[in-house]
């Protein structure tokens, strides 16, 4: 069992920034892929990034690429998603999670989710 706490969502104006954070729990955490979900009112949960375990790797879904940056410091625990040029679309509530699969976009494949951390992105 592993328990993922999300934090830093909030709200903030088109083209702004938020950096999120996801803690985790246990001594396994470099064991772990981690990648970052969201869901936005009335839609799927759909794939943001994900990370390797040694944090040397990364994959962005189109639609965030160039703007955020995921990254994870296995001393810490901690999981993090630097959010640049933020757009209204963007608005979501943000999840962080864990899996073994590397070749992967979908949830399914992810087992350990945090409780999540609202983002809202005004016009």
């Amino acid at each position: 069992q592993v328990v993922l706490v999300e934090s830093g969502g909030g709200l903030v104006q088109a083209g702004g920034s938020l950096r999120l954070s996801c803690a985790a729990s246990g001594r396994t955490f470099s064991s772990y892929i981690m990648g970052w979900f969201r869901q936005a009112p009335g839609k799927e949960r759909e794939f943001v990034a994900r990370i390797s375990r040694n944090g040397y790797s990364t994959y962005y879904a189109d639609s965030v690429k160039g703007r955020f940056t995921i990254s994870r410091d296995n001393t810490k625990n901690t999981l993090y998603l630097q959010m640049n040029s933020l757009k209204p679309e963007d608005t979501a509530v943000y999840y962080c999670a864990t899996t073994t699969t590397w070749t992967t976009v979908s949830a399914r494949d992810y087992y350990y989710w945090g409780q999540g951390t609202q983002v809202t992105v005004s016009s």
